[in-house]
């Protein structure tokens, strides 16, 4: 399936997704995107499950072989939130055209310069999930990994997703479930023990509940079709996907 550009819809008046503060955290950080023992190390370490999840599902929904070189030729992708790039540059090596949104101008600079010294040409834009969407401009593949979290209006920012994506196409989210064991590991744990993270990095209150993503999605008009747990194999010292969804998981859904 090959996306086509809609025309743009009569324009109208959306609620705005964007927590400044949390985009200027990040935003702070932007030269550190592509450092793997930096602040966001935690992300670098969750890159190859993350990957493999996308991956697969994209090449299950689209019929597409993954041993085949560009094997996501002739989709288009947006990965919202997309901070350095570090989802967006793998995909188009897979032969997706790519598209990354992010708030922060910081991000999105740091995004294209990496991009250049790799050679690879990717559609990087400082702005929002809902201001591309109210473009009529569509996508493949919708992307918001670690970012419904830290947004203002999370059922608007679901919505925008939605709306972002062409008929029949994916929508892969991925977020933190908010239970107490979450609490623990990705805070306490996290930011304040193992010091993962800048301390402040996460807010408990604004995790979501699987079944509350759910809700957001159907109420957007997709169908949520897979949720799958990511934890961390201690034995291992690497993340894997798993039932378990009581911390990270990732939820997928089509458009209708």
């Amino acid at each position: 399936m090959i996306a086509k550009q809609a025309a743009a819809p009569a324009s109208r008046k959306r609620p705005s997704t964007v927590d400044p503060d949390e985009v200027e955290q990040f935003d702070a950080l932007a030269d550190r995107w592509w450092d793997p023992k930096g602040p966001f190390r935690p992300l670098h370490r969750l890159t190859p499950v993350r990957l493999t999840y996308v991956r697969d599902t994209i090449a299950s929904h689209f019929g597409r072989e993954t041993g085949q070189d560009e094997p996501f030729s002739g989709l288009r992708g947006v990965d919202i939130g997309c901070g350095g790039g570090l989802v967006a540059e793998p995909l188009t090596r897979l032969g997706m055209a790519m598209t990354g949104i992010d708030a922060g101008r910081n991000n999105i600079g740091a995004a294209r310069a990496h991009a250049t010294g790799q050679d690879l040409a990717i559609d990087y834009r400082c702005t929002t999930a809902e201001e591309v969407a109210a473009t009529g401009e569509r996508f493949d593949v919708v992307l918001a990994l670690e970012i419904i979290e830290h947004v203002a209006d999370r059922s608007a920012f679901v919505r925008a997703c939605c709306d972002l994506a062409t008929p029949g196409g994916l929508i892969i989210l991925s977020t933190l479930n908010r239970t107490a064991k979450a609490f623990g590991l990705a805070i306490v744990g996290a930011e304040y023990v193992l010091r993962w993270l800048p301390r402040g990095s996460h807010d408990w209150r604004k995790f979501v509940r699987p079944s509350e993503l759910a809700r957001d999605l159907r109420a957007a008009g997709a169908k949520p079709t897979d949720t799958r747990g990511v934890v961390l194999d201690i034995v291992a010292n690497e993340w894997r996907l798993s039932s378990d969804l009581d911390v990270n998981y990732f939820m997928t859904a089509t458009s209708a």
